[in-house]
């Protein structure tokens, strides 16, 4: 079988690693991939967004099966494209993929449908949104509609912070056509997020385990958000009970609500969760594996995973597969560039890897980099995401901090407390 995937960072490395693996792949290649990719497929010079020269290398090829990671192909309808070609390919359509490509349609649905998320209202006006505002008791959380790269998401503790987001993001278009409409929600305190993903057919669906990503830039969730600084698998958070919960009162129910909707979704579907003692509530969904989630999650996973993209992605949809799971724990520490998730600097030569690459039960996956004169430099926001797996959660930490310590660039931050929440359940 020959394997296509699609993208270039953190998530998609995971992914080409984890595929390769497969006995059933004869040949890898990834478009565009980066320079940590290439040790495990073919690095072909297609952009993740040129869907039509993706289309014609895909057929040229004769690639058996296509793997999109990225959120933004998949809402310009990539599988669309590649279906109408003849072609396989795993994720959401267009339609479907609009769970994640609108806040306010994945709002809206949860409402219908009466999947447990917070109070919000939607807004397309900066007056209109001020006065709702001004009704709330702040802290608010205001999410800009479309596509941020995970940076249209501003939790504002004063009234004056929130007219500043929206001034920024509803009159100043900061974020562009995104941030035509806006989300504003109730901000849910001393509550603790989660991660809970399940590949589905449209009808059937298979969870993963459980994860913990950290948004925010800054240890202790301070600072602002950003696409994930680190995750750890499995999430101590969700009981075994609350993982069944999560299934019967989440998953199923909207996998079903999208079918209903004319928008049968088949791919991965990625609750983001926020999580009360039993009580759960809906943050967002998405429609893609999480970065940096994929990480630990595909470390841990032991089953074949290429049986379960390529059933989903054919004709009959999932039957019978199961996942196994290796029952250590696993812990991803994203080192990012500085100025990330704003304005930063590129060309930092990265020095240190050749030593990190031989710790054992650790990888070092690339997400922004690439080669300048033959040395490896930061290229993007999230630079590397060093994954460990070990016994426990303490001991993942261990691993994964001290390859960070061996890991050399000025332009590189990281926090220092990814994995520290879990600590209390040990």
């Amino acid at each position: 079988m020959q394997v296509l995937v699609i993208g270039g960072g953190g998530r998609e490395h995971a992914l080409c690693w984890k595929i390769s693996q497969s006995p059933l792949v004869s040949s890898l290649y990834c478009a565009p991939g980066n320079p940590g990719i290439s040790k495990h497929a073919k690095c072909v010079d297609i952009q993740a967004l040129d869907i039509n020269g993706l289309a014609k290398f895909a057929k040229h090829q004769e690639i058996d099966l296509t793997v999109v990671g990225p959120e933004l192909p998949l809402a310009l309808g990539i599988v669309d494209r590649f279906i109408e070609e003849g072609l396989k390919i795993f994720g959401p359509t267009k339609a479907a993929a609009k769970i994640e490509s609108s806040k306010i349609f994945s709002k809206d649905l949860m409402k219908k449908y009466s999947i447990p998320t917070a109070l919000y209202s939607t807004f397309s006006d900066y007056e209109d949104a001020m006065s709702w505002v001004k009704d709330m008791k702040t802290p608010l959380v205001i999410k800009a509609d479309g596509l941020a790269s995970g940076k249209g998401v501003f939790i504002c503790r004063t009234e004056r912070e929130a007219s500043e987001v929206l001034d920024d993001i509803m009159r100043r278009n900061v974020l562009g056509d995104s941030g035509n409409s806006v989300v504003i929600e109730e901000f849910l305190q001393d509550q603790e997020e989660a991660s809970f993903f399940v590949f589905t057919d449209g009808k059937n669906a298979i969870p993963l385990e459980s994860s913990q990503d950290h948004k925010a830039l800054l240890d202790g969730d301070r600072g602002p958000n950003t696409g994930g600084m680190g995750a750890y698998s499995p999430a101590p958070v969700i009981t075994p009970e609350l993982y069944q919960s999560i299934m019967n009162r989440v998953m199923m129910p909207t996998i079903e609500a999208m079918r209903r909707e004319g928008r049968e979704y088949k791919g991965i579907l990625y609750a983001g969760l926020m999580i009360n003692g039993t009580d759960v509530k809906v943050l967002e969904f998405n429609c893609r594996f999480g970065d940096p989630e994929a990480q630990p999650l595909l470390m841990r996973m032991k089953s074949d995973i290429v049986p379960i993209l390529s059933a989903i992605a054919g004709p009959t949809g999932l039957s019978g597969e199961t996942l196994e799971w290796r029952n250590e724990a696993s812990l991803c520490v994203v080192m990012a560039s500085h100025g990330y998730p704003g304005p930063y600097e590129k060309g930092s030569v990265i020095k240190g890897l050749r030593e990190a690459d031989k710790v054992d039960d650790v990888l070092v996956f690339h997400s922004g980099t690439s080669l300048e004169n033959g040395e490896l430099v930061n290229s993007g926001g999230r630079v590397l995401g060093v994954t460990a797996i070990g016994d426990s959660i303490p001991k993942a930490m261990d691993l994964a901090y001290g390859v960070v310590g061996m890991i050399d660039s000025e332009l590189l931050h990281f926090r220092t407390d990814i994995g520290k929440k879990a600590l209390k359940y040990q």
